[in-house]
């Protein structure tokens, strides 16, 4: 195997595949970039046996008789790459033992392979189904949804975001039990109803790499009952779905939420940054006071002898009210919406207060619509 590659192009797409590598390797292999090289394209994989990341790499090749490949160690060929300009590299391979020899204009460097036969396979895509969405629309799911997963290893159900799929729309939805957020989009469609949990890292994964390409190129999305299968220009992941059911979200969702509160949305959330630095690192709680034209946010920790509050004007519909919230789960929602205001929507001190982003003139045709709920923090009196 011999090929020449641009340095800074081939460190580029070694990054954006290391992020599915893992610290903790069983196999040693496992540790490796998997080299594929056949008629002048270099495919590069990297797996943590869950999730699988392809690229693929234009190169200079010499004329070749039939494929070859190579398992090269990932974090030598990184700190190597790290170090060149963009200049050619010249990639060596012998077969026979796999030694790796890299030359550029300056020296000749060698490392050691191993026998890419023993690399691991990933699932082939079979019996799915596909949707297709703009890079921009999965990016925005994704941002608008991961922060409220759950990191509690004892509810990996949780731990995922819940993507449901109509002919009506798509909607994602992620909750840790103390916040939730769904986000539905009407411009993307099914032709079956179904739904699964989609894993928290791969999904992160596209979503850096979409967020760092910055365009709205077409996203395919395959699927089966095992596995996910996400397609654009010249990537490939494939991953494993997250086993069991999810939560009945809708049935956390209060229906009847008579107060309402409309707010300047970076008034309220620089607020909450402020005020919440007084606040108890125990509780991290926050004092909402709501009457008709003002909301005081207050916020005290009584081992310190630390306190703040602050007034700001609001529109309120409702009957006065006092109602604690965790001020990080708070700052997280609103700092997560673009919109100028906040409707929040409330019933009583102890149940959840739902958010919406608030248009004065909404669009007619907005494909995307937000809820995001908060549990509630019991007031001391």
């Amino acid at each position: 195997m011999k090929f020449i590659v641009n340095s800074q192009q081939l460190l580029k797409q070694l990054q954006s595949l290391s992020g599915v590598l893992s610290g903790n390797n069983t196999m040693p292999i496992i540790g490796c970039f998997h080299f594929h090289l056949e008629e002048g394209q270099l495919t590069i994989k990297t797996t943590d046996l869950s999730t699988t990341l392809v690229a693929k790499v234009e190169v200079e090749t010499s004329r070749m008789e039939q494929a070859e490949e190579v398992a090269i160690p990932s974090k030598m060929l990184l700190d190597i790459l790290k170090t060149f300009d963009d200049v050619p590299l010249t990639f060596d391979v012998d077969q026979s033992n796999y030694s790796i020899e890299i030359a550029s204009g300056q020296g000749q460097y060698k490392l050691a392979g191993m026998d890419a036969a023993t690399y691991p396979t990933m699932p082939t895509a079979e019996e799915t189904n596909t949707v297709t969405m703009g890079a921009n629309a999965l990016v925005e799911a994704i941002n608008k949804t991961v922060f409220a997963t759950s990191n509690d290893e004892m509810h990996q159900q949780m731990s995922g975001i819940f993507c449901e799929m109509t002919p009506d729309g798509i909607t994602f939805v992620a909750t840790d039990a103390h916040k939730l957020v769904r986000y539905r989009r009407k411009d993307v469609q099914s032709d079956v109803s179904t739904n699964f949990i989609l894993p928290k890292k791969p999904i992160i994964i596209v979503k850096n790499i979409l967020s760092a390409r910055k365009d709205d190129s077409e996203v395919s999305i395959a699927y089966n009952n095992t596995n996910l299968f996400i397609t654009f220009d010249n990537f490939y992941i494939v991953c494993r779905l997250v086993d069991g059911r999810y939560p009945n979200y809708e049935a956390a969702i209060p229906k009847d939420n008579p107060n309402k509160l409309i707010v300047d949305r970076l008034s309220f959330l620089n607020t909450l940054r402020r005020v919440s630095i007084f606040a108890s690192e125990a509780t991290r709680q926050v004092r909402l006071s709501i009457s008709a034209d003002k909301l005081e946010i207050s916020a005290e920790d009584l081992e310190f002898s630390n306190k703040a509050n602050e007034t700001i004007p609001c529109q309120y519909e409702g009957d006065a009210m006092d109602i604690g919230f965790n001020a990080k789960f708070l700052t997280e929602m609103i700092g997560n919406l673009d919109s100028e205001q906040v409707l929040i929507e409330m019933s009583h001190p102890s149940r959840a207060g739902i958010i919406f982003p608030y248009y004065t003139e909404e669009s007619s045709d907005k494909n995307d619509d937000i809820l995001m709920l908060v549990m509630p923090v019991m007031l001391a009196n």
